[in-house]
């Protein structure tokens, strides 16, 4: 048998059975449809709180994308990490800020994620919602300390991100916030 000197995680992973796959694909379609008493159940089984698919996505990921506030709220109470990214390095604050869902990123601040939710490139849930003109959203994020200077890979702040895509009042609104 020939091994590789330096295995990889994919070359050290068991195989999962196809039973294995069916119900791993069961439990992300539930945080999917925010299924909160049945991720409780599982939960109280002993399914890890940080599960994450092939895409890295965790249940907290896709719980809280979907806008599901009761099952992301389960899984932080039962130790979820608010600031787990997936495999892309996107944040669930970042999901719920491309979304316009405050009520979600005010949970997931106060289960004390990081505001800025950078991704590698970058980009922060505060330039993500100004892109997209959620303006109560940038006003959130700033009055919990994103920073309306930061920029990403390519040297773009929140205003000229907001200003590339378009955004009739993000770009004017972050201005006024980095000059007071």
């Amino acid at each position: 048998m020939h091994t590789h000197p330096n295995p990889t995680d994919a070359d050290t992973r068991p195989e999962l059975d196809d039973a294995t796959r069916e119900f791993a694909t069961r439990v992300f379609d539930l945080a999917r449809a925010g299924d909160a008493s049945a991720l409780g159940f599982l939960l109280d089984q002993g399914l890890p709180p940080n599960l994450r698919n092939e895409k890295g996505d965790s249940l907290l990921m896709l719980a809280s994308y979907h806008g599901h506030l009761d099952a992301a709220r389960l899984l932080l109470e039962r130790g979820a990490d608010p600031d787990l990214r997936n495999t892309l390095g996107q944040t669930p604050i970042a999901g719920a800020a491309f979304k316009g869902q405050l009520p979600m990123i005010e949970l997931l601040v106060e289960y004390r994620a990081d505001v800025e939710g950078a991704s590698p490139d970058g980009r922060t849930a505060l330039m993500i919602a100004a892109m997209f003109n959620r303006t109560e959203i940038v006003d959130y994020l700033v009055a919990h300390g994103a920073d309306v200077r930061a920029q990403d890979a390519g040297g773009h702040d929140a205003a000229a991100a907001a200003a590339r895509m378009g955004a009739p009042d993000t770009p004017a609104q972050i201005e006024r916030l980095q000059q007071g």
